[in-house]
């Protein structure tokens, strides 16, 4: 009799006002290996695949995971996309998993690079960013992360602070040190975030520079130390940014810019009206399909 297979793959169709969630869900159920792919030429048709160890994986607990996503669709108006099961061997995995992650050029200046790849000598002049992927959210494939991650190219970081609200894998703050900025406190509420994200650092030589905690604003404002950040990034769900929102005058500096993502761009009327009430000027200066970048400045 053959050896039962020791691993299940799981694949969806990934709809872009789905996908953060869904990562963002799989990751807090403890499945981190998961990749996101689409054809040549067709970013939008994108198609997220899981791997989840069969022995802890029964058809029950499969049950119970598609039960657990499907009110991620609510929101949206959506149903959520089939679930696909197939049964992969215990010595093909990784290699299946990982052969879905390329080396990802972002902008004119960045290149995200997974951690067993060389960078490929047509980007040799970019600024490299060593991941993790699978280890948390946020390796730059989605929307929201490649606004922000483009957004930061287009300041000037030189001698910057920053504060990373919500940092998932760091990948923004590490693509902030690349550019100029000069240290990084970053929190988030998730355990495995803030250990991926001392992980990458560690793999981009920049854990002196990148200060990362468990929990969320006033955790963050206590690593800046009273001194608030001259730049915030907060890439997290439009609620989750509001709710939040009454704290950024203890993370920004007045003089300071933040950089939210996260949100529709339908979402962003309520939310800048939200800042305002705070004290932010909020202007939508970047969008992606149906995701939206707001710039916020103190009220003069």
């Amino acid at each position: 009799m053959a050896a039962a297979p020791g691993w299940w793959r799981l694949e969806l169709a990934s709809p872009p006002e789905l996908e953060e969630s869904l990562l963002w869900k799989l990751g807090a159920l403890g499945i981190p290996r998961v990749a996101v792919q689409h054809p040549p030429g067709t970013p939008a048709e994108r198609q997220l695949i899981a791997w989840l160890p069969a022995s802890d994986w029964p058809e029950h607990e499969r049950w119970q995971l598609e039960q657990a996503l499907a009110p991620l669709a609510e929101p949206f108006g959506v149903a959520l996309p089939p679930l696909q099961w197939s049964q992969q061997a215990e010595e093909d995995w990784s290699l299946s998993w990982k052969q879905h992650w390329q080396a990802d050029p972002v902008g004119q200046r960045l290149l995200i690079l997974p951690a067993w790849l060389s960078c490929p000598p047509e980007h040799a002049g970019r600024q490299v960013i060593v991941m993790d992927p699978g280890s948390a959210f946020g390796t730059g494939s989605h929307p929201t992360t490649r606004l922000c991650l483009e957004a930061l190219e287009s300041l000037d970081l030189a001698g910057v602070r920053l504060a990373d609200l919500g940092c998932g894998s760091g990948v923004l703050g590490l693509a902030a040190l690349r550019l100029g900025a000069v240290a990084v406190a970053a929190a988030d509420t998730d355990v495995l975030a803030v250990r991926a994200t001392a992980d990458n650092a560690a793999l981009n030589g920049l854990k002196h520079q990148l200060r990362v905690a468990l929990g969320s604003a006033d955790t963050l404002a206590g690593l800046l130390d009273g001194q608030p950040a001259d730049l915030l990034l907060c890439n997290i769900l439009a609620p989750v940014i509001q709710a939040l929102c009454p704290a950024f005058h203890t993370l920004l500096a007045p003089h300071g810019v933040g950089l939210l993502s996260g949100l529709l761009v339908d979402q962003a009327p309520a939310l800048q009206q939200a800042l305002l009430e705070e004290g932010w000027r909020a202007e939508l200066t970047a969008q992606q399909s149906q995701w939206g970048l707001l710039t916020i400045r103190r009220v003069a």
